[in-house]
Order: structure tokens, then C-alpha cells, then sequence
């Protein structure tokens, strides 16, 4: 009898198996094939590397993984950064938070991304580029992929059913613009409560839009998780105004979500909304010089740019075809024919629009 309730003992001593599949290490973090961070202990930053399937020469894409796991419980933020290779703020946002959250102060889980394309981002790519491929595909336009697919439904089959949606309560994806143009900072939501989530961050402008399939962010507010995708200005670099502003709009909302202590910040007086976007377009190739800058408002049919042919000579001046504000702009001069050289924001009135035409 004696023998057999030390069996039992030492059996319910041994923990159950956790949910988070450790299968090695690098660097001194854990790599894991799966994240569950419930069963992460408390109190404590957790750094990962997760496997997110394979490169052609058979080695595994690791993709970093914070998780700052509060002393108190909470829901769980996700923070995901980098889904397109040339869009770099939102990873220096994320790795400032790693660095500056105190899990000692935070109720819930924070759970954070910063670079969910690693081939995309060795390329300098926006796309999912493992190999030489000049069709490369948008890997935010697969989720939730297909785990077994093709190699890029494969590996967002895997980030979807293994490290996001099982991590996640409400969402932020961090962007840029990608090379050759800029963005204000620019929310985009598509409900009334990731509206208030837009707001809270504090953007120059939100665009109420319905959004693409296989975003990452309408995946998940699809499936139940609001989310909202956060745009921070330029491609390539790093923006310390535009990386500390997203900063602190993220601390406003987790303090909403009581995550963090504070007072939350009302949204800037300045904050414009838009439920529609028109596209500016040259009609002839040039030299595309703008006469407007980022941000300004604009009347219809007021000039927003001018083109040039080789001689620098005047061959076309471009109107705005709306009322609104610019929230994009080419940052290249060289001008295809039909391309855009900046878009406008605008609201339209159309009932049917109140949450994105």
C-alpha cells in the first residue's frame, strides 16, 4: 500500500504536458513548435524562437517571440510586426515594450512578434521570398493559411494555428508603407470597436475599411479577436518620432484594457476619420514633383502634382478627385503611367459606408 501511494504521489507531483512544444534552443531561447501562454509562469519576460516551417535547403524560419506574462491575470494583447519585409518601425516599437514593460506592474499576457516574415525581411522584400521568385506571395493576404499547403500556406497555417490566434484576445499588426512611398500614421479598423481601439492609439488618421482577405487583422476580427493593423509612416528605416509615438498609443491602449495602471488618454483633437480612399494617378510617365505635403488637407480638383517629361518641362498638373486629407505619398519621383502619386482620404456619407465602402 505503502509502495503504491508513493506511485500515486510521485504522479501527481509531475506536472501535466504543457501546451507550449519545446523542441531545442539557440541563443539561450527556448524553440518552440507551438505557444500556449497560459502556461507560462507569471511575472517573468519570456524570450522564443518559433519554428515556422522550413527553407529550401531544409533549415527552419525561427521567429522571434516575446511573451511578457503580467504578475496579475488579464487578456492577452497581441503584437505582431514585420509580416512585410521592408516594413520596419513596428519591430523597433516592439522591441522598445520588450525592453520597457515591467511584468511586475502589467495584469495579463503580452504576447509579441517582432518579424513574422523572415525571409521577406532578409530580402528587404514585402513579400514571402524564400527563394528567387519574382512573384513572390503577400503573406499578409494568407492567413489563416493551410498547415501542409504550399510553402507560404504551410507557414502562415502554422503562425496562425500555433503562435497567434491561440495567443490572442485583441490585436495590433504594425506596418509602414512599403519602398517608393510614405504613410502617415494611419490606423486601419472595421467596426465600431476596433474603432475605439484606433482611437486610443492616438493615429493622425483611421480609415474605417472592410479590409482584404487573409489580413491579419481581419482573420482575427473575423474569428472573434478585434484587431486593427497600425501603418507608421516609411519603409527601410527607423523612425524614432514614429516608433515613440506608436509607443505610447500602445501603453494608452493596454491601459483601456487594463492591462497597465495610468489614465487613458483621450484621442487627439487633430484625429481625422475616413471611411473611403481615392487614388491620385498620373495619366502620362514623368518626373512627379508634389505640390502638397503628407498630411495636408485638400479641396477637390485642388493641384496636388505636378509632371515632367526628360526636359523638364511641365506636361501634366494632377488634381485630387475628392475632399479629404492625404494619407499616402510617392516618395519617387519616377511616375509610371496610371500610377498613384499620392491617395486622399475622405468620408463619404453613404450609409452603407459607415464602416468602410
Amino acid at each position: 500500500m505503502r509502495a503504491l501511494l508513493a506511485v500515486l504521489g510521485l504522479a501527481l507531483a509531475i506536472p501535466a504536458q504543457a501546451a507550449t512544444e519545446t523542441v531545442g534552443s539557440l541563443d539561450g531561447a527556448p524553440i518552440i513548435d507551438r505557444l500556449d501562454s497560459g502556461d507560462l509562469p507569471a511575472g517573468l519576460t519570456q524570450r522564443f524562437w518559433f519554428r515556422a516551417g522550413a527553407s529550401p535547403v531544409g533549415q527552419p524560419w525561427l521567429v522571434p517571440v516575446v511573451v511578457i506574462k503580467g504578475a496579475a491575470p488579464g487578456p492577452r494583447l497581441l503584437l505582431t510586426a514585420g509580416i512585410h519585409g521592408d516594413e520596419l518601425n513596428g519591430i523597433a516599437v516592439l522591441h522598445r515594450l520588450a525592453e520597457t514593460i515591467d511584468p511586475s506592474r502589467l495584469a495579463g499576457t503580452l504576447v509579441m512578434v517582432p518579424g513574422l516574415n523572415p525571409p521577406g525581411l532578409m530580402q528587404s522584400s514585402r513579400g514571402f521570398t524564400p527563394d528567387w521568385t519574382r512573384s513572390a506571395a503577400n503573406l499578409n493576404r494568407e492567413m489563416p493559411g493551410k498547415e501542409g499547403g504550399s510553402a507560404v500556406a504551410d507557414f502562415a497555417g502554422r503562425l496562425w494555428n500555433r503562435l497567434l490566434r491561440p495567443n490572442a484576445d485583441t490585436a495590433v499588426d504594425l506596418h509602414t508603407q512599403s519602398r517608393g512611398t510614405a504613410y502617415m500614421m494611419y490606423v486601419f479598423a472595421s467596426s465600431p470597436r476596433t474603432r475605439r481601439m484606433a482611437e486610443l492609439v492616438a493615429p493622425d488618421i483611421i480609415k474605417m475599411d472592410k479590409g482584404d482577405k487573409g489580413t491579419v487583422e481581419n482573420t482575427l476580427t473575423d474569428d472573434g479577436v478585434p484587431a486593427i493593423t497600425l501603418e507608421l509612416g516609411r519603409p527601410e528605416s527607423f523612425d524614432d518620432v514614429m516608433i515613440a509615438r506608436a509607443e505610447a498609443g500602445l501603453t494608452n491602449l493596454m491601459r483601456e484594457l487594463k492591462m497597465l495602471p495610468g489614465k487613458v488618454n483621450p484621442p487627439p483633437a487633430s484625429l481625422f476619420v475616413a471611411n473611403d480612399i481615392a487614388a491620385v494617378r498620373a495619366t502620362r510617365a514623368g518626373w512627379a514633383r508634389l505640390l502638397l505635403p503628407l498630411g495636408a488637407s485638400v479641396k477637390k480638383d485642388q493641384p496636388l502634382a505636378e509632371i515632367r517629361d526628360s526636359f523638364g518641362r511641365l506636361i501634366e498638373t494632377v488634381a485630387s478627385p475628392v475632399e479629404g486629407r492625404i494619407n499616402m505619398i510617392a516618395t519617387d519621383p519616377r511616375t509610371d503611367q496610371g500610377s498613384s502619386v499620392a491617395r486622399v482620404v475622405w468620408w463619404s456619407t453613404d450609409p452603407a459606408c459607415q464602416n468602410g465602402c
